[in-house]
């Protein structure tokens, strides 16, 4: 409660906000009273009152008189308000107002957090799909069918290479058995078991060939196995993030590093660093 009117008006207002302020025990002050005369509003015109509501640290709406007066406070104050029941409504909404505002936030909220998972889930099944085509088990699939069809190949081609040998032999057999003379036969039996050593010499050559190849296939194979390269001894280090580790300045004191054996992981924290020192 303070004086609206009168000489001792303006002080009167001022203290009362000052008071308001130090005491801190609200949201929100209307600063005014009903109508009156120019003169029996003028104390809102005062500049100790404009400086103090100026100078508030909670919000001021200011309600002086009817909605065609006009005074200095309404210009300093945070919020004007044509009346004082006009100043109580405008700080003091309803529950319902304040109900539906709860409401369209928590459901922007819902779908902002909807639109995130969206995003991530998607860029999830993303790194997996990828993940999946540059698995090494993937490649050593491929590679074991890529041999699969050269062993495939290697036996149609012996099988049709004896086929052919062999009806060639058939076919000497016959004009062998046509010619009745007798140096003729042993001539020919003679070209026959030539013929029969030369197939048998160019199939086993040609089946050497052929295994000596596979296994140097599968040798190659192995070689280039990432799970060879672990049981030999080797293994693969990996940061916080799975990024592989291939310099020491990837790291440093605390970090997380997962390494990849040849039978499991391990993981680990970096204590110290020894970085080698490079040639001149």
């Amino acid at each position: 409660p303070t004086l609206v009117q009168g000489q001792e008006a303006a002080v009167s207002i001022a203290q009362a906000i000052g008071r308001a302020n130090t005491r801190n025990e609200c949201d929100v002050l209307i600063v005014g009273r009903g109508g009156g005369s120019l003169e029996d509003l003028w104390c809102f015109n005062e500049e100790i009152v404009a400086r103090t509501i100026a100078a508030s640290q909670i919000p001021i709406v200011s309600a002086v008189g009817h909605e065609v007066d006009v005074t200095i406070a309404d210009f300093v104050a945070d919020v004007r308000a044509p009346t004082p029941s006009a100043a109580a409504e405008l700080v003091s909404r309803d529950l319902s107002y304040r109900l539906q505002q709860y409401q369209q936030r928590e459901q922007a909220l819902k779908n902002a957090i909807g639109t995130l998972l969206y995003r991530q889930q998607r860029a999830l099944t993303q790194h997996e799909h990828r993940l999946s085509h540059q698995h090494p088990r993937r490649r050593l699939q491929q590679q074991s069918q890529h041999i699969d069809e050269l062993q495939r190949r290697m036996h149609q081609a012996l099988t049709r290479q004896f086929s052919r040998y062999s009806s060639q032999l058939n076919t000497l057999d016959t004009r062998l058995q046509r010619m009745t003379p007798d140096r003729r036969i042993q001539q020919h039996q003679g070209q026959l078991a030539q013929y029969h050593q030369r197939l048998t010499h160019a199939m086993d050559s040609h089946l050497s060939h052929a295994q000596q190849r596979l296994a140097t296939l599968v040798a190659t194979l192995d070689a280039v196995s990432p799970l060879a390269t672990l049981s030999r001894g080797y293994s693969i280090s990996r940061d916080s993030d799975g990024h592989i580790v291939t310099n020491i300045n990837q790291l440093k004191e605390d970090d997380t590093l997962h390494t990849q054996l040849s039978n499991g992981d391990v993981t680990s924290v970096v204590q110290q660093r020894h970085p080698h020192q490079s040639p001149d």
